[in-house]
């Protein structure tokens, strides 16, 4: 799925028609996409600060590459990134479809290996 970015200074958030939140940064000119909300505890990360290309939970600080999603303060955290691809002359987020919901054993299971 393409999300079209919105134009404007500063991280926005954008909603996806599937009901799923994305946070946009316009860093150097270009656009990093990311999940809206901090893995750690669901901070917004739009409201996060951007700094050597990291943005940096208003919560509790964690820091994420906004290129890998890599956390800096806890390995086991990570953010989802997605590319950003010009669409009839614009900008746009390639988020790809929303996942399958899991079960409540996939997802303990998943909890157990540290996953999100």
């Amino acid at each position: 799925m393409l999300l079209p970015l919105p134009e404007g200074d500063g991280p926005r958030e954008v909603v996806a028609p599937d009901g799923r939140r994305f946070a946009v940064f316009p860093v150097d000119g270009g656009h990093h996409v990311t999940d809206a909300l901090c893995p750690h505890n669901a901070g917004p990360l739009v409201e996060g600060r951007i700094r050597h290309g990291r943005v940096h939970c208003p919560w509790h600080w964690y820091a994420f590459d906004l290129e890998t999603g890599a956390c800096r303060t806890a390995a086991q955290y990570r953010l989802g990134v997605y590319p950003v691809v010009e669409h009839e002359g614009r900008p746009h987020a390639d988020v790809g479809e929303k996942p399958a919901a899991r079960s409540w054993a996939e997802r303990l299971r998943a909890h157990a290996r540290g996953e999100g």
